[in-house]
């Protein structure tokens, strides 16, 4: 299963769930990646650093226009997750194959400075991780209706710390 993760910036948040989603789906055959609609050009700082102390390789993680994922030459998409407002609410290019799209709003940690940055990117890293490990808990997400896995992964989001709109 191909997710593609989006926020504006694709630096912090869409960064993160695609490292996760990498990581913990890789066993159960999920591919992960992310964009952003207006995205900042590279990764932020932190956000790399908290993967790297988690366990994550971040060699290739980088900041991206969702136009690459629209054109006709990129992977189909299965699902498209929103993690900020912004890009949930912006309209977003046709995607090949109309996948799923569902929206999981995690606060921004990029939008804190000084000493409350570390701990707003350990807390959206955590509040992330907790709607994968959901996502991966599913059974059989590749053969359960479109209808059947959105309210899944509604209730992923609902019932998740940290949600934001």
């Amino acid at each position: 299963m191909n997710v593609l993760i989006l926020c504006t910036g694709n630096s912090a948040r869409s960064l993160l769930a695609e490292a996760l989603v990498r990581d913990l789906g890789a066993v159960k055959g999920f591919h992960a990646f992310s964009a952003g609609s207006k995205p900042k050009g590279q990764p932020h700082p932190m956000s790399l650093k908290v993967l790297r102390e988690k366990g994550h390789d971040t060699a290739d993680l980088r900041s991206k226009s969702w136009d690459e994922f629209a054109a006709d030459s990129a992977p189909q998409m299965d699902l498209v997750i929103t993690v900020c407002g912004n890009a949930r609410d912006e309209v977003c290019p046709i995607w090949p194959g109309a996948p799923l799209q569902v929206h999981w709003g995690v606060p921004d940690p990029a939008a804190i400075e000084g000493d409350g940055q570390r701990d707003a990117f350990e807390t959206a890293y955590a509040d992330i991780r907790a709607r994968v490990e959901g996502l991966m808990s599913l059974t059989d997400v590749s053969s359960m209706s479109s209808a059947t896995l959105r309210d899944a992964l509604e209730a992923i989001h609902a019932t998740s710390p940290g949600r934001a709109e």
